[in-house]
């Protein structure tokens, strides 16, 4: 971006038109996406596109989702604030950063040591240093620190990881890109008294959740 105010003005484009048209209500949300600078957490040569309507590489063969599906995950996540929150699946932080201006806590998980490095960067310069980031198998949470009020995963699963069911507090939500390594559904699974509750939202694409409870090892 040439300036502080152009991205200023580039995340209010968003905002109106991937977000709030394509459906996407809740004012939380759509506030901390406009205050969250994407192009902090991009590569240099791709910070111009910091706010085109997709997503884009970070390197490590992983991307930064585009900003329709964060604003989603975030939505179906419901968070008024006082949550901890697990962020699965860290790549750039973008999502990690969204998160914090949702909940109390973040603790953000990725099992690539080099992304994890660039993230806590782009983390502390956008001003999110209170976000905990750890190296590791994301698709067994991060019990140390359950429970969780919400949990998003950021790669796709072959079913709900039970590790991170388990890691839900009572009423929590976790939501998952669900199905193949070629097409997923996100999926919001809510955690009841009486088991898990489901409801599929919209068709997506991630990268595969790799670890005991994802896709396996590469």
């Amino acid at each position: 971006m040439r300036a502080t105010v152009d991205a200023s003005l580039a995340r209010a484009e968003m905002v109106e038109r991937q977000l709030r048209r394509r459906g996407i209500s809740d004012d939380r949300v759509l506030a901390a996406m406009a205050r969250v600078p994407r192009e902090l957490f991009l590569p240099e040569r791709l910070r111009a596109h910091a706010y085109d309507d997709g997503a884009l590489p970070i390197g490590q063969g992983q991307t930064i989702s585009q900003p329709f599906v964060v604003a989603t995950i975030c939505s179906l996540l419901a968070l008024e604030g006082q949550e901890r929150v697990l962020d699965v699946g860290t790549g750039s932080g973008y999502q990690a950063a969204v998160l914090a201006e949702l909940a109390a806590e973040v603790v953000t998980i990725e099992r690539i040591e080099a992304l994890a490095v660039a993230a806590r960067a782009g983390l502390a310069e956008a001003g999110y240093g209170n976000v905990e980031v750890r190296v590791g198998d994301g698709s067994t949470g991060v019990p140390d620190r359950a429970p969780f009020g919400g949990i998003a995963v950021a790669a796709a699963a072959p079913s709900v990881p039970p590790a991170l069911y388990d890691q839900l507090d009572d009423g929590g939500r976790l939501v998952v890109p669900r199905g193949s390594r070629r097409g997923q559904d996100l999926v919001l699974v809510v955690r009841t008294a009486e088991g898990p509750v489901e409801r599929r939202s919209i068709p997506c694409r991630f990268v595969p959740l790799v670890g005991d409870e994802g896709f396996g090892e590469d």
